[in-house]
């Protein structure tokens, strides 16, 4: 079976200290906060140095003291180009005896299918949603459904939570205001 076109487009890493972590990584290496907000109990901080990426760097709290080095991926994301890629991706992923974890999730600016390797690490399979919403939102995603009705679905829920901006115009905003361009 072919496998899509997998891009790497950013990481996770959980961390202790949210605020000592994002303010070092802003400081001294120039990443700029696009989100901040709680799952899964904890905190969570989007950072990038690209305005055409919302995130390529993804920090979330749960990282115990003392854990030393290595022991802090939260995700390691791969970026593909259509909903296609999304359900071939799922195919060969709930295919295999090594691979657990699985979870289809609707972001909204984003689709992504979550698995856990042989080693248990996170690994994210996604594609870009034509608009920005602030993060995190998590939603089930159902691949089963046709590609217009995954769009029209997304589209409908996140216009609920407010003003849907296009994931162009907001690039070009946040490039503007944080001198990105």
């Amino acid at each position: 079976m072919k496998l899509p076109n997998l891009k790497l487009r950013h990481l996770g890493i959980f961390v202790s200290d949210i605020d000592v972590m994002s303010n070092f990584y802003k400081t001294v290496l120039g990443f700029i906060q696009t989100d901040r907000g709680e799952v899964r109990g904890g905190q969570v901080v989007f950072l990038t140095r690209d305005a055409s990426s919302h995130h390529q760097l993804v920090m979330e709290t749960g990282r115990p003291y003392g854990s030393g080095p290595g022991l802090g991926i939260q995700q390691i994301s791969f970026q593909v180009e259509t909903l296609g890629d999304l359900r071939l991706m799922n195919e060969i992923i709930c295919n295999r005896k090594d691979v657990s974890l699985i979870q289809s999730v609707d972001h909204g600016n984003s689709w992504s299918l979550y698995f856990r390797d042989p080693e248990l690490n996170r690994i994210e399979v996604y594609l870009d949603t034509p608009w920005h919403i602030s993060q995190p939102y998590l939603e089930p995603l159902d691949l089963s459904m046709t590609d217009e009705l995954i769009h029209e679905l997304t589209l409908e829920k996140i216009s609920k939570l407010g003003e849907v901006i296009s994931l162009k115009k907001w690039s070009l905003q946040f490039s503007i205001e944080n001198g990105l361009h």
